[in-house]
């Protein structure tokens, strides 16, 4: 498979494809246990055009996009700060911390370097915002993005639940807190 052409930031003109990509690439990353209701429900309340429209419009947050042939094959987001949940409060170690809070690519692209290359970028763009870490969240059945997010210098710090439409799934914390 040739390489991906381009790794750019995210713009309204592609909340469209952004949503068909997060439809397809989302449910990939649940434990077998989610049920096609909760990830549908999830899907609908935070990947819809809309959602990603309001994404793209917040200044806390950068959507940046993996292209092949002018068609969207993978994004990443990253928002400024940890939140809210007292578990990922605990687990992040440094501030400031950017969350990287979705990297998706579609499974045709696996193996194709998408992901290293969206990961890179937004770790540059986490190192011009300034950021101390690096953290995120990953489904603790989810060994594939686990063995990826520790090949990128990411470490288990922490757990914390995730709300997937009525169902509770336990994620790990991981963070990177070396940013060179």
């Amino acid at each position: 498979m040739e390489p991906i052409a381009r790794i750019a930031r995210a713009n309204p003109a592609d909340t469209v494809e952004l949503a068909a990509v997060a439809a397809r690439t989302f449910p990939l990353a649940c434990p077998p246990s989610a049920t096609p209701a909760n990830i549908a429900a999830f899907v609908t309340a935070n990947l819809s055009e809309i959602r990603f429209a309001e994404y793209l419009a917040d200044p806390q947050r950068l959507v940046l996009t993996a292209s092949h042939d002018n068609r969207i094959v993978g994004y990443t987001m990253l928002i400024r700060g940890v939140g809210d949940d007292p578990d990922v409060q605990r687990a992040v170690p440094v501030r400031p911390a950017v969350e990287l809070s979705k990297l998706y690519v579609l499974p045709d692209y696996h193996g194709s370097g998408a992901s290293t290359a969206l990961m890179t970028a937004a770790l540059d763009a986490a190192v011009e915002w300034g950021a101390g870490c690096v953290w995120l969240g990953v489904n603790q059945k989810n060994t594939r993005a686990q063995r990826f997010y520790t090949k990128c210098g990411f470490s288990v710090d922490g757990v914390r639940t995730f709300q997937l439409g009525a169902g509770i799934e336990n994620d790990y914390v991981m963070v990177r807190s070396s940013m060179r």
